[in-house]
């Protein structure tokens, strides 16, 4: 399930990007550049951080049995 939300939210900043990227300027000084560079600069960081959760997130642990069933815990006796 998270995986999957990983690769939406990747589909989505590509598809900002594919919108913005036209229209972005960076070449030019004063504020309409640095709102360019940094809008662009939290985009990176939006498609690293999410490629990277996709990429390294744990499996799923199977559990003890094959249908899912506890294992009991030991008795915690005196050991007499």
């Amino acid at each position: 399930m998270n995986k999957n939300r990983y690769l939406l939210y990747l589909l989505l900043c590509g598809l900002m990007l594919y919108y913005a990227l036209p229209r972005i300027s960076i070449g030019i000084h004063g504020p309409e550049g640095l709102f360019a560079a940094a809008w662009l600069l939290f985009a990176l960081f939006v498609i690293a951080g999410n490629l990277s959760a996709f990429l390294y997130t744990p499996k799923k642990q199977k559990l003890a049995g094959s249908r899912g069933e506890r294992i009991p815990k030991k008795s915690q006796g005196t050991g007499v």
